[in-house]
């Protein structure tokens, strides 16, 4: 199984008891305004992503990492990589993608997942580029990608949603661990 820990956080593989509280971050209206088209997820769906989540995980070897706080062991929201096939432009990059519940906002954790994740991205999957992929607008995502040290390298547009978005990509060999 795949784990990663760092001082505040266990990045791990989803369990059956991660779905009610990823569903509660997914129906928050707030936290799914950048994501997609901004429509809240209900269980249903939540229940879906998640299997489709694990199935990243055993057919590319990486994926989406429920993300736990080591103090309270309360489910923090995500992160990790993924295939960004909605975007074809950008493929074969593989992309980092972050959400957490907006309790957890404001206290370094997206950086600090997201940081350990670029590590396992290099040293466990040997990737040498990885992109992300942020809503214009969405300051606070483009924050996280700066403090990883990514670098804008093109704005373009959703294809589905229309909407403007920035692409910020790394090169793992220049990544600073």
């Amino acid at each position: 199984m795949t784990e990663i820990r760092t001082p505040r956080l266990l990045l791990r593989r989803w369990h059956d008891d991660d779905l009610v509280p990823m569903a509660d971050i997914n129906r928050d209206p707030y936290v799914m305004r950048w994501v997609d088209d901004g429509s809240v997820l209900d269980l249903d769906q939540t229940a879906e992503a998640l299997e489709l989540w694990e199935e990243e995980w055993d057919e590319e070897g990486f994926g989406l990492f429920a993300v736990e706080l080591l103090a309270s062991g309360e489910l923090a929201g995500f992160t990790g990589l993924s295939l960004p096939s909605f975007l074809p432009e950008v493929m074969p990059d593989v992309a980092i993608s972050w959400r957490l519940g907006a309790p957890f906002w404001g206290q370094g954790y997206a950086s600090e997942a997201a940081h350990a994740t670029l590590e396992f991205a290099l040293q466990d999957r040997g990737l040498d580029r990885v992109v992300s992929i942020n809503r214009i607008g969405d300051d606070a995502s483009e924050n996280v990608s700066r403090k990883l040290g990514m670098a804008p390298v093109r704005e373009t547009v959703h294809p589905v949603h229309g909407f403007a978005l920035h692409v910020h990509a790394i090169d793992l060999t220049e990544f600073h661990g």
